[in-house]
């Protein structure tokens, strides 16, 4: 009984979202679709150069927004293909020109134009059956429940069911419950097979994901040797300033003790506290040293424990739900540790938030990581941004970072990283 009433509300959860796809489908691709083509077309004539980039801008947030939403409800990957603006752009008409042919030149762009017509056409199909085997059997059971008594003297199709006496109404009804089955049985399906059509226009060739992987790994390779530079620049800091200092007091203690320990043994007894006080503060600075490098708990238990036990340290509500068979390799697990670290800092510094929700899984050899508060939303990722940190952190395992944050909440970012479990 409770597993039929689960997937009852998931097909209707599924119907509801159809639903809602359907708006987005019909009237976010038409628009950005005919303002794309004026703005291309304008740019033809010469006098689209300033409008076309944030019209292509507008187009790729909603493709995004279509990529993230694939990822969270039916668990369908579509890659990012966007090349990244080169930093010596200049600014003024001639960075709005540099940007628009840039943006022309990208073969993203065009997939991304080819997608929207086939969102609206093909796309839209697809939603709205998914939507209507849910909600058309509703008109059997009101042709059941009498209205067949206003088509006495006429003949109304109920399907292929002719609606005319109350036994035909009750065989509509029995077509209609039919139907909802059908539409119990394909919703969910009938939503992926959306994603999944989405991913066969939008994601890019393998020759040209090839070239944007081997990109990517040389960015991410830079910013891995600056990063484990600067690392090593604060671990230094660190043991310098911290636990150095209080060794190199205690031993100028230790050395005055020696001298006082016969002349004046009251003042060595208190030197002596000093230096065990001391040494206390030292290995308890080491202690957090090594946390921040690999904490202890994170080696000892796994990802999903350590996860969890940096949820219990936040001082808002959180939940945490875990679903892993194995561990990953630990410079994965460790990466993953302090990218949800971070987006959990984030979550309780600016987004006001009263409760922070964390789901882990591994699935189709990816981990998946999302971290979802109740705040005010309105979280990017931007140049200085604690999520550029996060993005920078997983680009060096190949991993990919989305950030869902509408004004008003919630905020939801997603991590995966490709892996496997041992």
């Amino acid at each position: 009984m409770y597993a039929s009433r689960s997937r009852i509300r998931g097909s209707m959860l599924a119907a509801g979202r159809s639903f809602v796809l359907g708006f987005a489908a019909t009237a976010g691709s038409i628009t950005l679709f005919v303002l794309s083509v004026l703005s291309i077309a304008f740019v033809l004539l010469g006098i689209g150069l300033i409008t076309t980039p944030y019209v292509l801008h507008l187009v790729r947030r909603h493709a995004n927004q279509r990529r993230l939403l694939a990822v969270t409800w039916s668990d369908v990957r579509i890659p990012v293909p966007y090349r990244r603006f080169p930093p010596d752009l200049r600014s003024g008409f001639t960075g709005q020109v540099e940007r628009t042919l840039f943006m022309l030149k990208d073969p993203a762009t065009w997939r991304d134009l080819r997608w929207l017509l086939v969102d609206m056409t093909a796309g839209y199909v697809l939603l709205a059956v998914s939507f209507a085997l849910m909600v058309y059997p509703v008109e059997g059971l009101v042709l059941a429940a009498g209205l067949w008594r206003v088509f006495e003297d006429s003949t109304y199709w109920y399907g292929f069911v002719p609606v005319s006496s109350q036994a035909t109404g009750l065989a509509a009804a029995a077509l209609g419950i039919a139907i909802f089955h059908l539409g119990l049985w394909a919703s969910r399906p009938l939503l992926r097979l959306h994603f999944v059509l989405a991913r066969s226009v939008l994601a890019p060739t393998h020759e040209q994901e090839m070239a944007l992987r081997i990109d990517r790994l040389t960015e991410t390779r830079h910013e891995a040797v600056d990063t484990a530079a600067s690392e090593l620049r604060r671990i230094e800091r660190d043991l310098h300033d911290g636990a150095q200092a209080r060794l190199v007091a205690m031993g100028m203690n230790l050395g005055t003790i020696e001298a006082l320990v016969e002349k004046d043994p009251a003042q060595a007894k208190k030197l002596l506290a000093m230096a065990r006080a001391s040494s206390a503060e030292a290995l308890t600075e080491l202690r957090d040293l090594v946390r921040g490098i690999h904490p202890p708990v994170l080696a000892e238990r796994g990802l999903g424990d350590a996860v969890k036990a940096l949820a219990l340290r936040l001082p808002v509500e959180s939940e945490v739900n875990v679903e892993l068979v194995g561990r990953a390799e630990a410079p994965v697990e460790s990466a993953a540790y302090f990218a949800v670290s971070e987006a959990l800092t984030n979550a309780v510094k600016h987004s006001g938030a009263e409760r922070i929700w964390v789901d882990m899984h591994h699935a189709e050899g990816m981990l998946r990581i999302s971290v979802t508060d109740s705040g005010r939303g309105g979280a990017a990722v931007g140049t200085g941004s604690g999520l550029s940190g996060i993005e920078r952190r997983l680009g060096t395992f190949d991993g990919v970072l989305a950030v869902s944050s509408p004004a008003g909440g919630p905020t939801m970012v997603t991590m995966e990283i490709p892996c496997a479990l041992s």
